[in-house]
């Protein structure tokens, strides 16, 4: 098997470690070495599956070829990490839980560094970019375009041909409308749901989603 680690020692990060157990039940794929988090002491004890290996400094160290999942919840922060990593040695898998639905395969393309979680399900014609967060029971519809460093809560709703571009988070339970395009660093509120296209930068919430100034 091949030795993976995750960078974020908190709950989401715990919950990866649980979805690399859940993959290797089906297919034994990944030995979980340990944690790499600059908040937390070495040697730290987070989970029945592992202990924290150390921060940046030891990660870009690395010596051996090493498989890395980013577990954060904030699209800036996974971008800003991500950025941190320069060691030739590591490389960044996909993790897809064993129940992922696709209604084509031939048709859907995924990045590297996502993470899909449990209950998604991408219709045909959808791309990925890098670096996406799909926490669990997310639904994209045909033709939907995802670029990087995007997070989905639990439960969110991508209709047909939907554009999305970069470090964008949607709450729990939202929805976006077909053919929206949307840019970069929104923010979409629980529960809300979008009809038209957003600014960039900016913060929605309700139904429908209206811009959220504070």
């Amino acid at each position: 098997m091949k030795d993976i680690a995750i960078y974020g020692a908190g709950g989401l990060g715990r919950e990866i470690a649980c979805l690399i157990h859940k993959i290797n039940e089906v297919s034994p794929t990944w030995n979980l070495i340990g944690f790499f988090d600059d908040g937390y002491n070495s040697n730290q004890a987070i989970s029945t599956y592992g202990k924290v290996l150390g921060g940046m400094k030891v990660l870009n160290s690395w010596q051996a070829k090493l498989a890395i999942v980013l577990a954060f919840g904030d699209p800036h922060t996974i971008a800003h990490v991500h950025s941190l990593i320069g060691n030739v040695n590591i490389y960044f898998p996909n993790l897809i839980y064993p129940n992922f639905w696709m209604a084509d395969k031939e048709s859907v393309r995924i990045g590297e560094g996502n993470v899909i979680t449990g209950g998604c399900a991408f219709s045909c014609g959808v791309q990925v970019g890098n670096f996406n967060l799909f926490n669990g029971y997310v639904n994209l519809g045909h033709d939907v375009k995802v670029g990087s460093y995007n997070v989905f809560m639990p439960s969110v709703r991508i209709s047909g041909e939907v554009v999305i571009g970069d470090e964008n988070l949607f709450g729990v339970s939202s929805i976006v409308v077909q053919q929206l395009k949307i840019g970069n660093e929104i923010t979409l509120g629980p529960g809300s749901v979008l009809l038209h296209k957003p600014k960039d930068k900016s913060l929605y919430i309700g139904n429908p989603a209206r811009l959220f100034k504070y």
